[in-house]
């Protein structure tokens, strides 16, 4: 097990700001393991009581609707921490948080965050700025919902995977979704979001390798998802 004052990950997250004492203490509470693709990593209405960091691997998180449908609202990745909001609150999850391929992730409990949090002011700024930063993704999420069309929501979609994961060597989205995990980012059925994909392709602003997609015209694509 790798310790946290020697973790390269930390880098991209609040724990950049704890001191080497402060993370050779969290080290020796925090456990690891790995989640398998499939595999929740914590369920709605489960008490977290603790931070995740996704050491590797790809998270969804999502939130079903009483009507059974699954909405996408973050894709974690290395380097994010998830369930800052479990450090404020003691009410359980309202998100479910599946593996979308083999995840390899640190838990560090409550407890330990808590300590840090009370006596590390930089630490506690950048905690508040991530969650004040999900409170800002959540509003821009309703409002898309609302008033954006579906093919505008898939466009932006599109590019703002791009714009998070990057690419391959091939230009692909290096990123590997379902064609039911793209219907329930951009809030639609799955047989509305392959007719959406195939569209794109005819029109030859989008390619598909495999289950890869690769955007050949950014500027089509941007037309797109403002509406023109």
């Amino acid at each position: 097990m790798s310790k946290c004052e020697q973790c390269i990950v930390r880098q991209f997250n609040s724990l950049k700001h704890l001191s080497k004492d402060e993370l050779v203490r969290m080290s020796a509470c925090k456990t690891s393991k790995i989640i398998k693709k499939g595999e929740p990593l914590f369920v709605e209405g489960e008490h977290i009581n603790g931070v995740f960091c996704i050491k590797d691997g790809i998270c969804k998180v999502s939130k079903m609707s009483e009507n059974g449908k699954n909405q996408i609202v973050n894709l974690v990745h290395r380097g994010d921490l998830i369930g800052e909001r479990s450090l404020i609150s003691d009410e359980v999850s309202n998100l479910n948080a599946v593996a979308l391929n083999d995840l390899e992730i640190c838990f560090i409990p409550k407890t330990e965050i808590i300590k840090d949090l009370e006596k590390n002011p930089n630490f506690t700024m950048d905690v508040l700025k991530t969650m004040a930063n999900s409170l800002k993704n959540a509003d821009n999420l309703i409002v898309d919902m609302a008033q954006k069309t579906v093919k505008q929501r898939l466009a932006e979609a599109l590019l703002n995977l791009e714009e998070k994961f990057g690419t391959t060597n091939e230009g692909a989205l290096d990123i590997q979704l379902s064609r039911e995990d793209i219907a329930n980012i951009i809030g639609t059925a799955t047989e509305s979001a392959i007719r959406l994909l195939s569209n794109l392709k005819k029109k030859e602003i989008i390619v598909f390798k495999g289950k890869d997609i690769k955007i050949i015209n950014h500027n089509e694509l941007e037309k797109i998802s403002h509406g023109f």
